[in-house]
């Protein structure tokens, strides 16, 4: 295998395996505040929150970790500016007590906010700022949730991000996965070089999942299914749904996200772990797997991109598919074939932002992914002309990206004007 190529991938896993609390978007806006607060140097009394329509939609329904319940923009937006520390990142909010979580509702009262849209290109873009008398200060990310891009004070522009080719900053090797070298890869890679990250994933992500299945968040997708019978493909489903009932109700333990989302990091995650349990298999082997099921996502969403109107646990629940094609056969031609089914059988499920029902979605397409695991052993697949299926497996993740990136913008558009009652 080419050095490069290995070493990207070594690279990509540790830069996307990164833990985070609550729904990222909610936390973006919560890291930006803070940060904004910190540059002001003094608690504001008013805060301004502009964002693009895929943070709007994504935080509008999804409660706020260490709110008390609470969900929107300006919930984000106080947490961080009352209680964040911007250094912890996508984790700003992990230091908040209890009796803080108590007093946020009144504290909110003391500072006026206000959120408008904001008209830009970039689905992932925000601006916070905050003002205390003739003071004020403006942090501005895009493209990925902590990614600062310029700072203001005062009128004065204090940062703004280096240009690519200074900072080399996406020079990450993203554009070299394919599914024949992640492949590969999983079969060569000193599993020391990503045993932080993969470990750390399997640790966070299960007890979330636990949490989600024995306690009551959102419509209790994970119990409900859990509750239906005990065979292992219920129960894949079933712990990734309960780790996003858990997240999307508010829960304020850390996941591993893939993607920049929690939810795909679970659904990705959640399923090859249940079935490495259920079959018994090594370490080795779930690490393996999961190496496959974490990059085939990545894989897959590179091309669609951070947020969009295509729903990202389809490209998660066909990667956990991969790695369960990967745990149980070891072969090549098995993975290809169940991303190409699974793909097949998922791809019109839509994102119409972060909330309770996204467990559910979860669950489906990891059904999806195990779907068209089962149907390659039972000889059977989709052919290409089916949909938008093409000879191969690169070409058909070529077709799901043109389609998630290019064919939704509009719809994308809609979604969100129907969601913030402009439609």
């Amino acid at each position: 295998m080419d050095n490069t190529v290995y070493k990207a991938y070594v690279e990509i896993l540790k830069r996307e395996l990164v833990p985070a609390m609550g729904c990222t978007e909610p936390i973006a806006v919560a890291f930006c505040a803070a940060r904004a607060r910190e540059v002001l140097g003094d608690m504001p009394s008013e805060v301004t929150i502009q964002a693009s329509g895929n943070i709007i939609k994504n935080v509008k329904s999804v409660a706020v970790p260490h709110s008390n319940g609470l969900v929107g923009l300006e919930t984000a937006a106080a947490v961080g500016i009352f209680y964040g520390d911007a250094e912890r990142g996508l984790e700003v909010i992990s230091g908040v007590t209890p009796q803080q979580e108590i007093q946020l509702a009144d504290k909110m009262k003391e500072v006026s906010f206000s959120v408008t849209s904001l008209d830009t290109d970039h689905v992932l873009d925000l601006i916070v700022t905050a003002r205390k008398g003739d003071k004020w200060a403006s942090v501005h990310i895009e493209d990925e949730h902590t990614n600062v891009v310029e700072i203001i004070q005062n009128g004065k522009c204090v940062y703004v991000e280096k240009s690519d080719s200074e900072q080399n900053k996406d020079n990450v090797g993203y554009e070299l996965l394919k599914i024949c070298d992640i492949f590969e890869f999983a079969n060569r890679v000193e599993l020391s070089e990503v045993n932080e990250c993969i470990s750390r994933q399997i640790e966070y992500n299960s007890a979330i999942s636990n949490e989600g299945l024995k306690n009551n968040y959102g419509a209790r997708i994970g119990q409900i299914l859990s509750h239906r019978n005990q065979d292992v493909r219920t129960l894949a489903c079933a712990a990734a749904a309960a780790g996003s009932d858990a997240r999307m109700g508010g829960c304020d333990m850390p996941v591993v996200i893939n993607s920049g989302s929690g939810n795909q990091g679970m659904t990705a995650s959640l399923p090859v772990i249940i079935y490495a349990e259920h079959y018994s298999k090594t370490k080795e082997e779930l690490y393996r797997a999961l190496v496959i099921s974490n990059l085939v996502t990545l894989h897959l969403k590179n091309g669609i991109g951070r947020l969009s109107a295509y729903c990202g646990a389809v490209s998660a629940g066909a990667g956990a598919g991969a790695g369960i094609a990967y745990l149980m056969t070891r072969d090549l031609s098995v993975i290809n074939h169940t991303i190409v089914n699974s793909l097949a059988i998922s791809s019109g499920i839509i994102c119409d932002g972060a909330k309770a029902s996204c467990a559910a979605k979860i669950a489906m397409a990891v059904d999806a992914g195990i779907m068209g695991y089962e149907m390659y052993c039972e000889g059977c697949q989709f052919f290409s002309g089916e949909g938008l299926v093409s000879n191969g497996v690169e070409n058909t993740i070529r077709n799901i990206s043109v389609l998630g990136h290019d064919g939704m913008k509009e719809t994308d558009k809609k979604i969100i004007e129907i969601m913030t009652g402009n439609c």
